[in-house]
């Protein structure tokens, strides 16, 4: 894919929002006598525009052009087939459609020259599961590499070929691959410095402080509705009473 066509895809998926930078000109930045590069999220879909809206929203809105580099291909831009074909019937017969190799493939090839030098992550039901150990994994790479198909899926040999990496978002069946990559946008976004303020991610769910555990209940006004009181605990001011409760509440629930 030519340098102009790689803006396009890009941009095509995103509105004028003066939050979302351009993704082929990444801003660097100092951190002592370093430069550090942002992270360079690569997704390949069918339809890059229908990330549009998360672009703009926080914590992705937060870190894009500074803390990360997203950067979104269609398939159809490269197939090596007439029409902008990407899928094809299944050997053996069978419903749906599936993801052909040698498109994901002549993608791949487009923008990297060839294999990347990267972390390629599937993302199918049989992958391993998504928890924020992995999250956190993932949010460490320097460059990673989703790809996304849609009905029945891809062909096999693109997950075990291909990809270097398989991941799923649950045990539950979706149209496409697109919502579990915008899953793992957002989830490795917030990791990034900036995405969220260091005190909202100190304190939540499967965080080291909680032990590993769920998130304590939250209360806002007012402190009373059709009968449904906040719990006198969080009113009493008594701020070592509070981190009991919320300690045994998140214990609590995460027992469940």
């Amino acid at each position: 894919m030519s340098t102009d066509g790689m803006r396009a895809a890009t941009s095509s998926a995103r509105s004028t929002s003066s939050a979302v930078s351009s993704s082929s000109r990444p801003v660097t930045r100092t951190l002592g006598n370093l430069v550090a590069l942002p992270v360079q999220l690569d997704v390949f879909t069918l339809v890059p525009h229908a990330f549009a809206w998360l672009t703009e929203q926080r914590p992705v809105a937060s870190v894009l052009g500074t803390e990360l580099d997203l950067r979104l291909f269609s398939y159809r831009d490269t197939t090596p087939l007439r029409s902008g074909q990407v899928d094809d019937e299944p050997y053996g017969g069978g419903a749906g459609m599936v993801l052909r190799v040698d498109v994901v493939a002549a993608a791949l090839d487009g923008v990297y020259g060839g294999a990347p030098e990267r972390r390629v992550v599937a993302l199918t039901p049989q992958g391993r599961q998504l928890t924020q150990e992995v999250v956190e994994e993932l949010a460490a790479e320097p460059a990673l590499t989703l790809l996304s198909a849609r009905f029945e899926g891809f062909d096999e040999r693109i997950v075990q070929h291909v990809a270097s990496d398989a991941i799923s978002v649950g045990p539950y069946v979706l149209s496409n691959g697109d919502l579990p990559a915008m899953v793992l946008v957002d989830a490795i976004a917030r990791r990034l410095p900036g995405a969220i303020r260091d005190e909202s991610a100190l304190e939540e769910s499967f965080s080291a402080e909680l032990d590993g555990g769920l998130e304590y209940p939250h209360y806002t006004r007012p402190p009373e509705f059709r009968g449904w009181r906040v719990p006198d605990v969080l009113l009493s001011g008594d701020h070592g009473k509070i981190e009991a409760w919320r300690r045994e509440q998140s214990r609590r629930r995460s027992l469940l």
